[in-house]
């Protein structure tokens, strides 16, 4: 007679070779796309809208933060920057937002014409 598996152990299994552990494994499900959730929008108390002309990105590992501000030239070489807002965003928000702003720009380019940027505006030097 063979004495009992203890409390803390299984009993012996026979080894199946790896192929086969897998095939008896998967199990396929068809996915269903989910039901968009019914959203409902409201403003916090701390609500409010601004205008920005400078929006300034710091990118890490974690996420991505937007400062918003008004940017004013005092003289050809002196400008003045005044951050109003700072927000944080996570990367998949970050890309969602992305997409989101493609698709309102090339809708807007295409009722009202092409967007210029001033070129003193480009990016200048290295990204951190």
């Amino acid at each position: 007679m063979s004495p009992a598996p203890s409390l803390g152990r299984l009993p012996e299994r026979p080894v199946l070779p790896f192929s086969a552990v897998i095939a008896t494994r998967l199990h396929f499900v068809r996915m269903n796309n989910p039901q968009q959730p019914n959203v409902k929008l409201s403003n916090d108390a701390t609500y409010r809208e601004s205008y920005a002309n400078s929006v300034q990105m710091r990118v890490n590992i974690w996420d991505f933060f937007l400062v918003f501000g008004t940017l004013q030239q005092q003289t050809e070489t002196n400008v003045e920057i005044r951050n109003f807002q700072g927000i944080y965003l996570s990367p998949q928000q970050a890309k969602a937002l992305l997409g989101l702003l493609q698709q309102n720009i090339a809708g807007y380019e295409s009722a009202f014409g092409e967007i210029k940027l001033d070129p003193r505006m480009a990016p200048q030097g290295p990204v951190h």
